[in-house]
């Protein structure tokens, strides 16, 4: 079956969770997971759960376990992938993750080149398979969140979520 085959037969709809990992976000400026939630419904999707954390791992597990049990088809984190010794998301999930879909780590670094140039060699951006369910971890920035979002996320999250459910 060819790739358009696919997202003909892909879910129309799918339930995200998003996660902001920050020592310093809290609801009145977490601007990330505002973009990520406005361009997620934009394009018709649902939010099932939305939490702001600490970087700190069982924050971090437990938010994904709230989203796991609200319902999400994928969750997005936004945060902690960086390289300060505070950045544990990658660390965090990257172990639970049954398959790592490695292009999406070098998709999301190539366009972040071409808008931030060679910084970008310090995204730690992943995306993988943890219980079924898609799992996005992105950069803190709103811009980062914006770019992959719109750029990689939405235009193949259907796709990604009938192929994780075969």
């Amino acid at each position: 079956m060819a790739v358009h085959e696919h997202r003909e037969t892909s879910p129309q709809k799918i339930t995200f969770g998003i996660v902001t990992v920050s020592d310093s976000r809290h609801a009145k400026n977490d601007s990330s997971g505002d973009v990520i939630e406005g361009l997620v419904r934009g394009e018709g999707h649902a939010v099932a759960a939305r939490s702001i954390v600490k970087d700190e791992p069982s924050q971090i597990l437990a938010a994904l376990k709230e989203s796991i049990e609200k319902g999400s088809d994928a969750i997005v984190f936004t945060g902690g992938t960086g390289i300060t010794s505070r950045d544990v998301t990658y660390e965090t999930l990257r172990p639970l993750m049954d398959k790592v879909l490695d292009g999406f780590g070098e998709v999301f670094r190539y366009l972040s080149y071409k808008e931030i140039g060679t910084a970008a060699v310090m995204s730690r951006a992943i995306a993988g398979v943890i219980s079924r369910k898609i799992v996005f971890c992105l950069p803190g920035s709103p811009e980062a969140a914006r770019l992959a979002t719109e750029s990689i996320i939405l235009p193949e999250i259907r796709h990604i979520v009938r192929e994780v459910n075969r």
